[in-house]
C-alpha cells in the first residue's frame, strides 16, 4: 500500500491512532460532537481507536468512559502506553501489571523530568513556568477547562508542559541545548512546550502496532495529528492525516501524508468517513 494514500479500509483490519487536543478534540471546547458520526462507523466496523495524545492517564481514562472506548492508548507523548489486561491473548512484553492495565513505560520519572527542567532553566538564565509550579485554578484558567478536567491534568507521570517566559532566543536555544545535555528530549504540543524523556509518540505507536499485527499482520494503522509533537506518529503509521490547526501556524504536508479539509474534531469526522468509503 502506498504510504498516506487516502485508502479505503473497510474491506482491511485497521486501527486508528489519533491525538486528541486540535484533533479529535476541538481546540477550544474540548468537545468530540463532530467526530460522532465516524466514531460511531468505525465502532460499527470494529476498527479500533487508539488515543496517542500529550493527556495524562487520568485525563484519557475520562475521555475513555465517556466515549466506551476500551482501547490501549498512548499518554504524555508516548511516556506510557497503558494496555487493558484483557486486550490481547497472549503476554505483553516488557509489560507491568497496574490495576485493570499491562503498563509499558518508555519514559524517565515525572520528577526527574521537573528536575531538569529547573536546572536547565537556571543554567540558561531563561524564565519558563511548569505545570509542577501551577495550581489547579491556574491550569483551569490557562487551558479554559473546569477545575475537575485541570486535576487530571496535573497528575504528570512522565512529561512537563512548560511555557517559556522570555523572548530572549539566546536564552530559549540555550535552555533546549541544557535538556539536550541531561539526556532529555523537548517537543512542542498545541498549548505549552513539552519536556520529556528520548521516547515520542511514535516509538509507542510502533510498540502497539507490532502486538496488534501479532493477531493479524495485514493491519493497516492510520495516525491523525495537528502539532509538531504528532510528527512522529505521522511519520510510522501506513496513512498520515494532518488535522490543520485552529490557532496559530499548523503543521506542513510532509510526504505521502494527507491534509483534511477542516481543523478539529469535523475535519477527523469527514477523513475517517472518506477512509471508510462513507464520504
Amino acid at each position: 500500500m502506498e504510504k498516506g494514500r487516502l485508502v479505503r479500509v473497510v474491506a482491511s483490519p485497521a486501527i486508528i491512532f489519533t491525538d486528541l487536543d486540535g484533533t479529535l478534540l476541538d481546540h477550544d471546547s474540548y468537545s468530540y460532537e463532530s467526530a460522532r458520526p465516524a466514531l460511531e462507523a468505525l465502532r460499527t466496523q470494529g476498527i479500533p481507536v487508539v488515543f496517542c495524545t500529550s493527556k495524562t492517564r487520568a485525563e484519557v481514562e475520562a475521555i475513555r468512559r465517556d466515549l466506551d472506548n476500551r482501547q490501549p492508548f498512548i499518554a504524555e507523548n508516548g511516556g506510557a502506553i497503558f494496555i487493558p489486561a484483557d486486550c490481547f491473548p497472549f503476554p505483553v512484553p516488557a509489560g507491568k501489571a497496574r490495576g485493570p492495565y499491562q503498563v509499558i513505560e518508555l519514559g524517565v520519572e515525572y520528577r526527574q523530568v521537573v528536575a531538569t527542567l529547573r536546572r536547565a532553566a537556571s543554567t540558561s538564565a531563561c524564565a519558563v513556568s511548569g505545570f509542577h509550579e501551577m495550581s489547579v485554578a491556574d491550569v483551569a484558567r490557562r487551558c479554559r477547562m473546569s477545575l475537575q478536567a485541570a486535576a487530571r491534568a496535573k497528575q504528570r507521570e512522565y512529561d512537563e508542559p512548560f511555557e517559556i517566559l522570555t523572548d530572549n532566543p539566546t536564552a530559549v536555544c540555550s535552555l533546549f541545548e541544557r535538556i539536550e545535555e541531561e539526556g532529555l528530549t523537548w517537543t512542542r504540543g498545541g498549548r505549552f512546550h513539552h519536556l520529556r524523556g528520548r521516547h515520542n509518540k511514535g516509538n509507542a505507536a510502533q510498540i502497539l502496532t507490532e502486538l496488534f499485527r501479532r493477531q493479524r499482520p495485514e493491519t493497516i494503522t492510520v495516525g491523525l495529528g495537528d502539532g509538531p509533537n504528532d510528527i512522529s506518529l505521522l511519520e510510522v503509521v501506513d496513512v498520515p492525516i494532518i488535522i490543520p490547526a485552529r490557532h496559530g501556524r499548523g503543521l506542513d504536508e510532509g510526504a505521502g501524508m494527507t491534509v483534511a479539509a477542516h481543523p478539529g474534531p469535523r475535519g477527523w469526522n469527514q477523513a475517517v468517513l472518506h477512509l471508510l468509503g462513507r464520504a
